[in-house]
């Protein structure tokens, strides 16, 4: 008589031991005391996390953080302190139910007996676009695919494919060409990109979109990332026109005007989707660019320009006819190449003073994608905005509410 008893325990442990969901944590933190949420919360947030400070489990907004002390602890999150934790039981156990503002990312940390302990910085909050939704149709992505360049001599990489449902092989799809585009080949990864593409699709808010994801190349045993996003020059924009976008055009009909061409890419692969566009504003004019390397990686006096010089290139040289989503964070990287957020900050200056069409996202994230995968659907909606297949060409210009704002301005916060 006691086996549908012992049937409901094993279905509730095995419930518990699938990690459970914010929603599942949330039913059960309405009996806090129940051993049950106890052991939920260590399941989804793991002791080590637990008695670290660094566990947290979000989805959407929705946010739960859990921390082991022996005495009250306060959370505070992107440095403001958060509703006070409730202790479970007895325990050293203590938890929060929290909600974020999502198409960003967080930081976190807790302050115990007057001293800051544990915490993460770059916690991404993805918003309704990045979670798969019923009934829309998924994209295929293509198999790997080996190119050798002869431009880069000797050099192979690797590159993939995506297509939406909705792409027609009769019909000229629009293109974006993404940097470390190995990091969008697993569907539910950290960027979401294939569940972002899908869902803007289906919703019309993007256009079709041939998506090429292109792996730094190799030339044996030596790494040629640096070389092809880091120098200013047209090398790499040519690899691009010339080589390895002529074998995706023997498969896909992809449209030529830059008007319907996008290209992207994360630190130094977004300074190399920059530099593509600048370099050859009549191959791309969208720009989308996450914690740009726009410092000296590659910079050769006298020799070859590094990414540094861009922003005094802008205010210089002739106008280029392009839209650039700029994305970076307050604790990105100062190291001897130079300062990434500050670098970011005059990019967007001296696109602002030159009256570009520009948008700046600056968060409190550190040199990491959270930030700007977050925010992914934000950034391709802006960067399509006014799309019309019919056209082959518009002028970009500043938007009337960024032309009316102050240029950024600097003020140390830390010290």
């Amino acid at each position: 008589m006691r086996r549908p008893a012992l049937l409901s325990l094993a279905t509730a442990l095995v419930c518990i031991a699938q990690t459970p969901t914010v929603a599942k944590l949330t039913e059960l933190s309405r009996n806090p005391k129940s051993p049950e949420f106890a052991e939920a919360l260590k399941t989804a947030l793991k002791p080590p996390a637990l008695e670290k400070g660094t566990g947290y489990i979000g989805e959407g907004p929705n946010f739960f953080f859990a921390v082991e002390a022996s005495s009250q602890p306060e959370l505070y999150i992107d440095d403001e302190r958060n509703a006070a934790l409730k202790r479970i039981g007895n325990s050293n156990l203590w938890y929060t139910a929290a909600s974020l503002k999502t198409g960003r990312s967080h930081g976190f940390y807790y302050m115990v007996g007057g001293a800051k302990f544990g915490g993460q910085t770059d916690v991404p909050c993805y918003g309704p676009e990045s979670y798969e939704k019923p009934g829309v149709p998924h994209g295929k992505l293509s198999e790997k695919v080996v190119f050798k360049s002869h431009i880069y001599e000797g050099m192979e990489s690797n590159y993939w494919v995506y297509t939406p449902a909705q792409y027609n092989p009769n019909t000229p799809a629009a293109l974006f060409v993404w940097q470390d585009g190995q990091g969008l080949v697993q569907r539910d990864g950290a960027t979401r990109s294939q569940i972002v593409f899908d869902n803007l699709t289906a919703e019309g808010k993007i256009p079709v979109i041939v998506q090429v994801y292109i792996q730094p190349g190799t030339i044996g045993t030596k790494a040629m990332r640096s070389i092809e996003y880091d120098s200013v020059n047209d090398t790499y924009p040519r690899f691009l026109r010339d080589e390895l976008l002529q074998e995706v055009y023997k498969t896909h009909n992809i449209r030529k005007d830059a008007y319907s061409r996008a290209i992207a890419g994360g630190s130094s692969g977004g300074i190399c989707a920059f530099n593509a566009a600048w370099q050859q504003p009549d191959q791309f004019s969208r720009v989308l660019s996450r914690i740009g390397s726009f410092t000296s990686i590659q910079w050769h006096p006298g020799e070859l320009d590094g990414g540094n010089v861009y922003p005094n290139k802008i205010r210089k040289e002739p106008r280029r006819n392009i839209r650039v989503w700029l994305q970076d964070g307050s604790e990105d990287l100062e190291n001897n190449h130079g300062s990434w957020p500050l670098q970011n900050l005059q990019m967007a200056n001296s696109l602002k003073l030159m009256n570009y069409d520009f948008h700046l996202s600056f968060g409190n994230g550190t040199h990491n994608g959270a930030h700007g995968n977050s925010e992914l659907p934000e950034e391709l909606i802006w960067l399509w905005r006014g799309y019309d297949p019919a056209k082959t060409e518009q002028q970009f210009t500043i938007e009337d509410e960024e032309k009316a704002k102050p240029f950024f301005r600097v003020r140390p916060y830390n010290r």
